[in-house]
């Protein structure tokens, strides 16, 4: 199999794994979510040790992955390059923070949901991708 028709289907498994991690963890369930922001009531530390364990699992494979001349399956790695700080940036961070917690879901879990579609889950979907819609509409500043 060509490496151009391999790409595709790493990126489908990654986003398997990363949907089964989610189901497995209960990252699915918006009370969880909303437990770990309930910070004054009854405080769920899960989503912490979620994080956490993907905080290390990522600074680990960066490490592995980076020493490597090139993935295994393109040409180049692809990493970010932009270092600064704008509105669209910042407003867009402060509206996926809102949304996480008004709903509980993340992008991640909010697609990893649809098979138990529910109306606030809907919502949350429709509303995502206006926001992309919405994002691309908005002019750049650089």
């Amino acid at each position: 199999m060509k490496t151009s028709t391999l790409k595709p289907v790493m990126g489908y498994v990654a986003g398997l794994i990363f949907g089964l991690g989610l189901g497995i963890s209960g990252m699915t369930d918006p009370a969880r979510v909303l437990g770990f922001l309930d910070v004054a009531g009854a405080w769920d530390p899960t989503l912490m040790f979620v994080l956490g364990g993907a905080v290390v699992t990522n600074f680990i494979g960066y490490r592995l992955v980076l020493r490597r001349p090139s993935p295994l399956y393109g040409e180049a790695f692809q990493l970010p390059t932009r270092r600064d700080l704008d509105g669209r940036l910042i407003g867009g961070a402060a509206l996926f923070g809102i949304g996480w917690g008004l709903s509980g879901y993340c992008p991640g879990p909010a697609v990893a949901s649809i098979a138990g579609l529910t109306l606030p889950l809907a919502a949350l979907l429709v509303a995502m991708v206006a926001g992309w819609f919405l994002a691309r509409a908005v002019p750049t500043s650089a």
